[in-house]
């Protein structure tokens, strides 16, 4: 008989997203009166229509394809060159970042671009992520056989974890022990803490100095307005050498459901082989791509150009700026409540404590079942995420001023867990 792969059964539980959905649809099912009033800020997904270039492009692009003449087939499976030149432009080499054309790789999001990576990348690495940590960085190794069995109240065997509380300001400390591969997510998902030039210069010259890799994340960088917060690890001296970045343009364009991203593997970036033999991952990655990918679809592609546009640079920072004010209007909420309110700064996430003496699965229940509001729990993020709850604030502005004022709730069950 056929064989599976074993390391899918390592896995403690659903993916937590998945699970939250069944948790709503359940009550949802029982309540069909409630149902109509449920506002769902867990997930973080858009709400605001795409930005008007990206539609004018998209409407365009369409429009060739019913010509034969300006009809587009197969793409490169890397982007065509006039996108990936937009991106360095306008990403990178405008922040004075070293980062050439065919170092860009166009994919469907971030999401399949930091579980793909694990393809090229070896066996018997030790893997270091954050805690609390966005799900698929754990999740996508134990699948990949990095990791070993889980572990009693979450986690798994094999895997470092570098613990993000208040005491450290969710900024993780560097690792007491070896790691081969660090995932960084800056700002971060789910604690909204962004990484300051100081705390990503330590992490480059460590992973420099002991030949590890660092995959950043970055697929919110559009949202910091922090001038002395880095948007790319590639501004940091050294990185070309020690990490990939990965990016997203399912926030700063709303793509969520048009599906585009991108990943940054630089040339002079390298690791070992099993003879010991320094290895590229520029062409292990350009490979992988070419045999697994038919590419991004001719008009989303034009569509990402059209965001590099003067007028669609305008049009995403109103985007971003506009949920943004809904981070603010939703830490306002929970801050009158004398909840210890953290992210919504550089950031979409509202990362706040739960009411004392609930924890976090205990609060999403309270404020399905008593306000018909959908976050997200903290402890579906890892062991740090207990006591706490993530609020997308990607949601319509009537949706948003709705939350905030159903979060009454909260302060009701802080004064009686007194």
């Amino acid at each position: 008989m056929f064989r599976v792969n074993d390391n899918f059964l390592k896995l403690s539980a659903g993916y937590l997203f998945p699970e939250i959905a069944r948790r709503v649809q359940a009550y949802a099912g029982a309540h069909p009166n409630l149902a109509p009033r449920i506002v769902r800020c867990g997930i973080g997904d858009v709400t605001e229509p795409l930005p008007k270039v990206a539609i004018d492009a998209m409407h365009r692009a369409t429009d060739d394809l019913a010509s034969r003449d300006r009809f587009h087939g197969y793409p490169p499976p890397t982007g065509y060159d006039f996108v990936r030149t937009a991106i360095a432009d306008g990403d990178f080499r405008s922040r004075g970042c070293s980062i050439d054309d065919d170092e860009i790789f166009l994919s469907d999001g971030s999401k399949p671009d930091a579980s793909a990576i694990l393809e090229i990348l070896g066996n018997g690495n030790t893997v270091a992520i954050t805690d609390p940590v966005y799900p698929v960085y754990a999740d996508t190794n134990v699948m990949a056989g990095n990791t070993g069995a889980a572990k009693a109240g979450g986690g798994y065997e094999g895997l470092v974890y570098l613990p993000c509380t208040v005491a450290n300001d969710f900024s993780p400390a560097l690792p007491a022990t070896h790691a081969d591969i660090i995932y960084l997510c800056s700002p971060n998902n789910p604690t909204g803490a962004v990484l300051d030039r100081a705390a990503l210069t330590r992490w480059v010259d460590w992973a420099m100095a002991r030949g590890s890799l660092i995959a950043f994340d970055a697929a919110y960088e559009a949202f910091v307005r922090d001038e002395s917060i880095p948007h790319s690890i590639y501004e940091i001296d050294g990185a070309r050498e020690c990490a990939i970045e990965f990016r997203s343009f399912s926030k700063i364009g709303g793509f969520t459901g048009v599906r585009a991203g991108y990943t940054v593997v630089p040339k002079s970036l390298s690791g070992s082989a099993s003879d010991g033999a320094r290895v590229a991952l520029h062409p292990l990655w350009h490979r992988r791509w070419a045999t697994c990918s038919n590419g991004v679809s001719w008009p989303v592609q034009c569509a990402v150009a059209a965001l590099y546009s003067a007028e669609g640079r305008a049009q995403t920072r109103a985007l971003t700026d506009f949920y943004l004010e809904n981070a603010a209007i939703l830490a306002r909420a929970c801050s009158a409540l004398g909840l210890h309110v953290h992210g919504a700064t550089n950031s979409p996430y509202v990362w706040t404590s739960c009411p004392q003496g609930l924890g976090s699965w205990e609060t999403f229940d309270l404020l399905l079942t008593e306000a018909q509001v959908v976050i997200t729990p903290g402890a579906g993020f890892g062991r740090c995420g207990e006591g706490f709850i993530r609020i997308s604030a990607f949601n319509s502005r009537a949706n948003v001023e709705e939350v905030a004022k159903r979060l009454s709730v909260l302060g009701a069950a802080r004064v009686v867990s007194r």
